[in-house]
């Protein structure tokens, strides 16, 4: 029942994002940056800009 709840389909994706960055960001340092720092920055530089594109996708 979870797996069919919209916020948690919102959850998975917007996990999924912050992972991508890890990675990304990771491989610009040469190193693992760490999940809160992936995150923070996720957060302020890339996550509103993010959720707009999903809502202008209709994907929410």
């Amino acid at each position: 029942m979870l797996e069919k709840s919209s916020l948690y389909q919102e959850f998975l994706a917007e996990r999924e994002e912050i992972l991508r960055h890890k990675w990304l960001e990771s491989e610009k340092a040469g190193c693992d940056v760490g999940m809160d720092t992936a995150l923070t920055n996720w957060m302020f530089h890339h996550r509103s800009k993010w959720r707009k594109e999903r809502k202008k996708r209709g994907v929410n």
